[in-house]
Parts: C-alpha cells; structure tokens; sequence
C-alpha cells in the first residue's frame, strides 16, 4: 500500500485547508515536519480515539526512533512540545501519579470560584479598549487567560510578559534555531523563580498548594506547572480570538446566540469547528501496531491533526463543514483530547471564553471585523490554530 505523504506548513498559513488535504489523503498518513522528520497522522475521529486508548503506544518521548536516532535536534522549533517531561508524557500508573495532585488542587469547584473574578478582568479590559478600530486578540484574547493563570498559580507581575514569550515561543515553529535554545534555557530558569518565590511567600495559589503537598520531586513541581501554565492559557487565547471570529463572520449564528444568551453552546461548537489546537504529536507505539489497516512500526510518532478530526463526516455528518451553534452533537468533540490523558483545564477555558463572548457582545452590540478574515496573519505555528490579529470596528 502506498501510503500519501502531506509535508505541513510551519508558518500554519491555511490550517484548515491543510486539514482537509489530510482527510481525504486517508485515514492513515505521514506527515513531514520542520527538520524533515517523518511521523503519522490519523485523520478521523474514531482513530484518534482507538490511538489514545491503545495499550501498545506510549506518551513517552524517549520511545520516538528520531530521538534515540538524533535526528530530533535540540534546536529543532518543535523540542520545545516534545522534549518535557511531566504528567503528559507519562504511563500507566506513573501518569496517574504525577496527575493526582493536580486533580485534587485544580477542582471544577475551585475554577467556578474564580467567575466573578473573570468577569470583573473582563469588564477592566472592555474599559481599556481603545476607541474605533481595536486589536481583540491583544487587548482581550491574550490578557484575559494570562491574567487568570498567573493569578491561579501565583506568578509575579514582573515575571508575566517572560512567561508569555516562552510559551509562544514553544508553540511557534518558525523560530531560529538560536531562538530555540535560548528559550529552552530559560524554561527551567523561570520555573525555579517561580518555585523558589512562593516557597518564600506562599499564598492561595495553586503552586503554593503543590509545593504543600509534598507529592512531587522539585524536577516533577516545575514539570507540573509548565503544563499548567503553557496549557492554562494558550488554548484559551486561540479559543476566544477563534470564537469571535466565528461570530462576526457568520452573522446568523451571532444573532441566535443573542437571542438564547446560551454562549456555552458558541464555545463548544467552536472547539469543534476550529479548535485552537492544530495539530498535537500524540503517541509512540511501544511495538507495531495496525489502525486502519495500515502497520505503524514501533518507535515511530503518531500525530493527532485536530483541525482535520474536527470536521470529520463520519463522525459529525455531511454538514461537519458548517458552523453551527444549534448543532446536536452525535458525541463530544476532541479539542481538549480524549483517553487518560485528557486535559485538565477545559472547565477554566470554558468559563473565560463564555463570560468574555457574552460581555463583549453585550458592551458592543454592532462589533464588526475591521479586516477581510482571509488575510488575518496566522499563528507561525504547525500546533496552534489561530490569528495572530484580530481587529474589530466597535461601532
């Protein structure tokens, strides 16, 4: 069998067109990535499934051929979403070890807390617009989720612009190969402030309540919070900035969600129509393994493209193209993954985004694109699926 063979775009310049050229190449493909490493793809959504459950794949990165091999170099722009260890790249009985801390600090009931909170940093920022023409991924999209994790995990005002630069560093792939090192330096170095300063001042954050429990080794502490810091905020800045590009580019819809005031029902047809998460290297087969008829060989890296699982056929039917907040879904989409290694914090995402959509649209009923959405710049990224601006007329 000859299987197709799809090189993806660092610069993510048309990740949904990249996504239906990964379905229709087939179920099973190979990808190219920066640096020509090769790695599979599955491109439906009862794949990915099968793949995150599959007792013969690990999340170990130490299993991929091109790491033992070198051919993943440390300044490769994609080491930074590979080489980590912590909960995410973890088996078995030790992922349900380094996770448990986490589930029993980061509650639902903890996140629900925060919502007056959220609300009022999103009124300040809505205060803060400038007048006409405004760019919402920076006066919004970016400063709300960043503000919410810094202030969840207790990172200091001063430290919070170097946080945001490394991890939008680690999720774009077209930095220099001198820009990678520099960053992955710094992650650990940042890391050891943070945990050093609120092992001197602790507070009611969730680092400090990490650091009490005493569940973790210092090297898995500053592991756990770089997935909740890189995760707690990322998705959501492409989630909100995707939502409302949603909605002023599909008038109908924006209208039905002001009509109802359910903007639950706009964040999860988002998540499913255009995830803020392109594509994520997902698992390594321990030994082969068949999906779809096709024999992946141990050691290789088996890519979940979500951007291309979102709008499957199979799975959310003929219209899975469309944006459409009244849809019934036949089952949960994969924006936040699926298996045991689901995320954390949908729960957190969830609650900004739908407080930010329904005040925003509350403050500024006749909002428009200031842009065509076709020439909005994209993310540089091959995992992020997002604009890296979003300008909007206000009046």
């Amino acid at each position: 069998m000859t299987i197709p063979v799809i090189t993806l775009d660092p610069s993510g310049a048309d990740h949904q067109g990249e996504a239906a050229r990964l379905r229709e190449a087939g179920p099973v493909v190979q990808v190219v990535l920066p640096g020509g490493l090769r790695a599979w793809a599955v491109t439906t959504h009862a794949l990915v499934s099968e793949l995150v459950r599959h007792d013969k794949v690990s999340k170990d990165w130490h299993v991929w051929n091109a790491v033992k091999t070198g051919a993943l170099t440390d300044d490769n722009p994609i080491v930074g979403m590979i080489k980590v260890t912590n909960m995410v790249t973890a088996d078995g009985a030790e992922h349900h070890r380094l996770r448990r801390p986490v589930t029993r600090t980061f509650t639902n009931g903890r996140v629900q807390k925060l919502a007056p909170s959220i609300e009022a940093t999103v009124d300040g920022l809505l205060d803060a617009f400038p007048e006409g023409t405004v760019d919402l991924r920076q006066h919004l999209s970016v400063p709300l989720p960043m503000r919410v994790i810094c202030e969840l995990l207790g990172v200091p005002d001063a430290e919070r612009p170097r946080l945001r630069h490394l991890v939008d560093s680690i999720f774009r792939t077209d930095t220099t190969p001198e820009q990678v090192t520099e960053v992955q330096a710094d992650i650990p170095r940042f890391l050891a402030d943070l945990i050093r300063h609120r092992t001197a001042h602790p507070g009611d954050d969730l680092t400090s309540a990490l650091i009490s429990t005493e569940d973790l080794s210092p090297a898995e502490l500053a592991g756990t919070l770089w997935v909740l810091l890189t995760a707690g905020h990322e998705t959501t800045i492409g989630l909100i900035t995707n939502a409302v590009r949603a909605l002023l580019t599909h008038p109908d819809q924006l209208a039905l969600a002001r009509a109802d005031g359910d903007w639950s029902r706009v964040v999860e047809e988002v998540l499913r129509w255009d995830p803020p998460i392109g594509n994520f290297l997902a698992r390594y087969p321990t030994e082969d393994i068949e999906l779809a008829g096709t024999t992946i060989p141990a050691g290789e890296a088996v890519m979940a493209p979500y951007t291309a699982v979102a709008r499957d056929p199979e799975q959310h039917g003929p219209d899975a193209h469309l944006f459409d907040i009244t849809r019934t879904p036949r089952t949960k989409h994969l924006a936040f993954g699926d298996g045991p290694h689901v995320c954390l914090g949908p729960h957190l995402a969830r609650l900004e985004t739908r407080i930010a959509l329904e005040r925003l649209f509350t403050r500024h009923p006749h909002l428009t694109l200031a842009a065509d959405p076709a020439t909005l710049p994209p993310v540089p990224s091959l995992f992020t699926n997002s604009a890296t601006t979003l300008p909007v007329n206000l009046t």
